[in-house]
C-alpha cells in the first residue's frame, strides 16, 4: 500500500499543490514570492555557497529535463562511450557542486544573526530534503552506474505514465531503495515549492529587461491609514466578491464532479454486448495470469525439484527461460561438455531480466543499461554499472528410471556421477531443485 502511495498518490498530490499553490502565490500574494535579498544581510560567504549551488543544480537540472523532453536525440548521444562517461562525470561533478554549496549556505544561514533574524524553521527543512536528494543522487549515481542509458527507459518512462494519467508503477517498484528514495523525495521537494523560498524560482524577472522606466513609490501602514474610507470599503469589497465568485466557481466545479459520478452510479452499466465481453475477457486474463503464478508457487512449495526441459532442448547459443524457486527468471543453456548450465536471468544491476541470445564471446547482455554476462561463470564485463555475478541456479540430470546421473550447484560446479553415459544424453532430463543441502557426489 505504501509503495502505491509514494508512487502514484504521491506524485498527482505534488502536481495539484504545485500547480495551485504557485498560481495562489504568484496571483494573490506576489511579492512573497521573491527570496529576501542575502546580499544586504551578508554577503561574505554568499558567492562560495551559492556560486556552486546554483551552477551545479542548473546543469543536474538539464542533464534530467532533456532525456525526458529529447528522448531520441539522448538515446543517440550515449551510444558513444566517451559521451556516456563525460556526461556521467560531468553530472557526478555538478552534484558535488550542489553539496558543497549547500553545506556553506546551511553554515552561512546558522552563523550570521542578521539572516536567523529572517530564517525560518521550514527554511532548514528546505536544506535538509535538499542535501538528501543531491546525495541520493551520487549515491545512486556511484552504486548504479550509467543511469543516462537505463534511466530513460525506467524512471522516464514512468513519468511519462504520470503525466498521461495512467501510472505504471512497475517501472520503479522492483528499483533498489536508494533509487526509489530518491524518487519519492523529488515528489515531496515537488509537493513543498508554493510553501516555501523555493518558489522564488519562479520570480524571473524577465519583464525588466522590456518594461518602461518606474518611479518606486514606497508604501506602509501609515500611508495606508491615510486613505479615504471610501477607497478602503470599495478595495474591500472587492477583495469579498474575487473569495465569493472563487469559491462560488470552484463548488460548482465540485458539484458538477460529484453529480456526475452519482448519475453514473444510479444509472448502473451501460456497456453494449461487445464491450462488457471485452471486459470480462481483460479480467479473465488477469484471472488467468494471477492462477498461473500462484500454481507456480505452490508447485515450488510442494516439490522439491521440477522439470524444466529435456537436455536435447537446450542449446549452448540460445538459453530456455524458466522460472526459479524464488519466481524469479532464469536461463538453461547446454555447455561446451554437454551439460546443463542453468543462470539467473534477474540482472544484477536493477533487477531488469537478461536476454537469451549467446554472443561470439560467450555473453549475454542486459537491453537496459548494455552490460554483458559471462554465461559460463556469470560474471559482468569490467565496467559495468554492478560487479556482481549472474547466479547459478542448483539442478539434476536424471535418466528415464529417475537415476540422477549428474548434478550443478549454486557455485557452479558440476558433477556427473557413475551412471552418466553420453551416449543416453539425449534422453536425460534437466529439473531445478531447492539449492539447500545440495552436494556434488
Amino acid at each position: 500500500m505504501i509503495i502505491q502511495f509514494l508512487f502514484i498518490g504521491l506524485p498527482y498530490a505534488a502536481i495539484a499543490a504545485v500547480v495551485i499553490g504557485t498560481y495562489y502565490r504568484l496571483t494573490r500574494k506576489e511579492y512573497t514570492v521573491s527570496s529576501l535579498s542575502s546580499q544586504f544581510l551578508e554577503s561574505t560567504f554568499l558567492k562560495w555557497g551559492s556560486v556552486p549551488w546554483h551552477l551545479g543544480i542548473l546543469v543536474i537540472f538539464i542533464g534530467h529535463l532533456v532525456p525526458f523532453l529529447l528522448p531520441d536525440l539522448w538515446a543517440d548521444l550515449v551510444k558513444h562511450r566517451p559521451i556516456l562517461i563525460a556526461l556521467e562525470a560531468v553530472g557526478f561533478v555538478a552534484g558535488v557542486m550542489c553539496v558543497l554549496g549547500l553545506v556553506v549556505l546551511i553554515i552561512r544561514r546558522i552563523f550570521t544573526s542578521t539572516l536567523q533574524l529572517v530564517t525560518k524553521p521550514l527554511d532548514f527543512v528546505v536544506y535538509v530534503l535538499l542535501l538528501s536528494q543531491i546525495l541520493l543522487g551520487l549515491v545512486t549515481a556511484y552504486s548504479y552506474r550509467y543511469g543516462s542509458v537505463w534511466a530513460p527507459g525506467t524512471v522516464y518512462a514512468y513519468l511519462y505514465g504520470i503525466l498521461r494519467l495512467s501510472p505504471d508503477m512497475t517501472y520503479v517498484q522492483d528499483m533498489p531503495f536508494v533509487i526509489q528514495a530518491h524518487i519519492a523525495l523529488a515528489w515531496v521537494i515537488l509537493m513543498l515549492i508554493p510553501f516555501t523560498r523555493l518558489i522564488h524560482m519562479f520570480s524571473i524577472p524577465l519583464e525588466y529587461l522590456f518594461r518602461l522606466p518606474q518611479k518606486v513609490v514606497w508604501t506602509n501602514e501609515v500611508r495606508w491609514n491615510r486613505r479615504s474610507e471610501r477607497a478602503q470599503y470599495m478595495e474591500s469589497r472587492r477583495y469579498f466578491f474575487r473569495g465569493v465568485a472563487g469559491v462560488t466557481g470552484a463548488a460548482g466545479l465540485l458539484s458538477f464532479g460529484v453529480l456526475e459520478k452519482s448519475g453514473h452510479y444510479f444509472q448502473g452499466q451501460t456497456l453494449d454486448d461487445a464491450k462488457e465481453a471485452t471486459l470480462l475477457e481483460k479480467r479473465l486474463k488477469r484471472m488467468k495470469l494471477t492462477a498461473e503464478e500462484k500454481s507456480y508457487e505452490l508447485e515450488r512449495l510442494k516439490n522439491d525439484a521440477i522439470f524444466i526441459a529435456d537436455l536435447k532442448e537446450l542449446q549452448p547459443a540460445t538459453g530456455k527461460y524458466f522460472i526459479d524457486y524464488e519466481m524469479r527468471p532464469a536461463l538453461a543453456f547446454r555447455d561446451a561438455k554437454g551439460l546443463p548450465n542453468l543462470l539467473s536471468a534477474k540482472c544484477t544491476h536493477l533487477g531488469c531480466t537478461v536476454g537469451k541470445d549467446v554472443d561470439g564471446q560467450g555473453r549475454i547482455v542486459c537491453p537496459c543499461h548494455v552490460s554483458y554476462f559471462d554465461i559460463g561463470t556469470g560474471v559482468p564485463q569490467a565496467g559495468s554499472p554492478t560487479e556482481i555475478p549472474l547466479e547459478h541456479i542448483a539442478w539434476h540430470l536424471r535418466a528415464t528410471d529417475g537415476t540422477i546421473v549428474a548434478h550443478g550447484t549454486p557455485d557452479g560446479t558440476v558433477a556427473t556421477t557413475a551412471a552418466y553415459d553420453a551416449a543416453k544424453s539425449e534422453t536425460y532430463k534437466v529439473f531445478i531443485i531447492k539449492s539447500k543441502g545440495v552436494t556434488v557426489a
